[in-house]
């Protein structure tokens, strides 16, 4: 069974052995103030390949990373460039083509 904390107006506090099922206590059992359930952030801890314990990585990591991201940088660019050029080359097909024949009629 978990041990729950609760606060009083006054800012004390005071835990309570529970079950998960029971409710929450509204009222202090001892003194009868109105108290609420006080709530904490869970300590979590990652294990296993991928997770540093400093959540710092290796220099060498790090090099590789800011390689990575340069490199894919890079070849988005070249992508970017390759499509404006072809953009620009049909815009000016387009607009220099054969003269326009006069419609029958």
């Amino acid at each position: 069974m978990p041990i729950y904390e609760y606060r009083r107006p006054d800012g004390s506090t005071f835990e309570v052995l529970q079950k998960f099922s029971d409710d929450a206590l509204t009222h202090d059992p001892e003194s009868g103030v109105p108290v609420q359930r006080v709530l904490h952030a869970p300590a979590i801890h990652f294990k296993g390949s991928g997770f540093y314990a400093n959540d710092v990585g290796t220099v060498k990591g790090n090099r590789e990373l800011e390689r990575a991201a340069e490199a894919g940088a890079d070849a988005h660019d070249d992508k970017m460039r390759a499509q404006r050029k072809q953009r620009e080359k049909a815009a000016t097909s387009r607009t220099s083509g054969a003269p326009s024949r006069p419609r029958p009629g």
